[in-house]
């Protein structure tokens, strides 16, 4: 029977190891969606793992007003990790929820509703963060949404210059889109962002809740970009499968935020989870293996394309955050990939097939990616 919300594939999924899924025919299937980026470091990773079960023994909840040592040392690791002045963390449970707290937090520090977002973006489903989703098809049963919002092109920092005032409360801008079609934004769109926004004293908000913990090459997109915003948002990866979302914070932001919370803000078990999953991706230099692996992954899906005459479109990406845009539609794709070559990847969009792995996937994995997918499309 289907869910209430979701629509459900015709794969049980009942184990997973590593950069592989097992559904309950036993049939096992690599993970190349990795749940939308929610497991950096592939299923039952064993220092999350022991992570969780050792606070599990110890206590699994306390209302976050109640100091809490794993909590604590989660809030020092991000404040560390971070790019150097985004040092101030508030944690929530998912990335629409970090994305909805940055808004309230913008328009209450500046004074100013005027918020500008970027079409083909994606920033959550909660109204606040909705009305910042460019799609109408996500909106339109839920209008009216929260008003003074601006769409402007993305990676135009022209229109985008032109569009910021001084009623702008604050920019939200995915470094690169995730939804929207795995579209890379040029250092100089967010760096001319950035300027302006420090101009006008609007907040420039990062959504890195796809972006973040190494996915794109470096702990933060916002470090391949050179700039360093007043928020930065996280999710996805930053629990390795556990419901956890941190919105950082300029001191000037934390300092006039405003009246927020969360009841399940930092619990102890998720809080561990964290810390064990940035601690290990950091130690372990996963960020720099993902660019390695993710330059690797697109040169050879582009020499297979242009060997075959696959009628790709175009190979784009940051890291192991890959698009491959087809002619022939994207769903057409995955349903072949996975039935045909137990190969599990996502959409963006129509046209576009999404990659995001675990992190920790290795050439042997990317190789058998680009055969399935080079038989899918000739």
């Amino acid at each position: 029977m289907s869910g209430f919300v979701f629509s459900e594939k015709p794969i049980e999924i009942v184990e997973g190891d590593g950069a592989f899924v097992t559904d309950s025919n036993g049939t096992e299937y690599l993970d190349m969606g990795a749940s939308y980026a929610c497991v950096p470091l592939g299923h039952g990773h064993e220092a999350v793992h022991d992570a969780i079960t050792d606070q599990l023994s110890r206590l699994t909840y306390v209302q976050a007003s109640y100091p809490v040592e794993i909590r604590t040392k989660l809030y020092e690791l991000l404040a560390e990790t971070a790019p150097k002045t985004v040092d101030k963390v508030w944690l929530c449970n998912s990335g629409t929820e970090a994305n909805e707290a940055a808004l309230k937090f913008a328009r209450s520090a500046t004074g100013n509703s005027k918020i500008i977002s970027t079409k083909r973006g994606f920033h959550g489903r909660t109204m606040g963060a909705l009305a910042t989703t460019w799609k109408d098809k996500y909106k339109k049963p839920y209008e009216p949404l929260i008003g003074d919002v601006e769409f402007v092109a993305y990676d135009d920092a022209e229109e985008m210059a032109n569009a910021i005032d001084d009623d702008t409360a604050a920019v939200i801008v995915e470094p690169v889109q995730g939804e929207g079609g795995i579209n890379p934004a040029r250092k100089e769109f967010l760096q001319r962002a950035r300027v302006e926004t420090a101009t006008s004293g609007a907040a420039l908000i990062f959504d890195e809740v796809q972006t973040g913990m190494g996915r794109t090459g470096t702990l933060w997109a916002s470090e391949w970009a050179d700039v360093v915003p007043d928020m930065i948002t996280s999710a996805k990866g930053l629990g390795n499968g556990l419901p956890i979302g941190a919105t950082l914070c300029r001191d000037w932001i934390a300092d006039n935020y405003g009246s927020h919370a969360s009841t399940f803000s930092g619990g102890p078990v998720i809080s561990a989870a964290a810390h064990a999953t940035v601690s290990t991706i950091v130690d372990e230099e996963i960020p720099q293996h993902a660019a390695e692996m993710g330059e690797y992954m697109m040169s050879e899906i582009e020499a297979a394309a242009e060997e075959h005459d696959l009628g790709v479109r175009d190979v784009r990406g940051n890291g192991l955050m890959v698009g491959v845009e087809v002619k022939k539609g994207a769903n057409r794709v995955l349903r072949d990939l996975a039935m045909n070559h137990q190969i599990l990847a996502l959409p963006a969009g129509r046209t576009v097939v999404r990659f995001l792995p675990p992190l920790t996937i290795d050439e042997t994995h990317v190789d058998r990616v680009v055969d399935a997918l080079t038989e899918a499309l000739d």
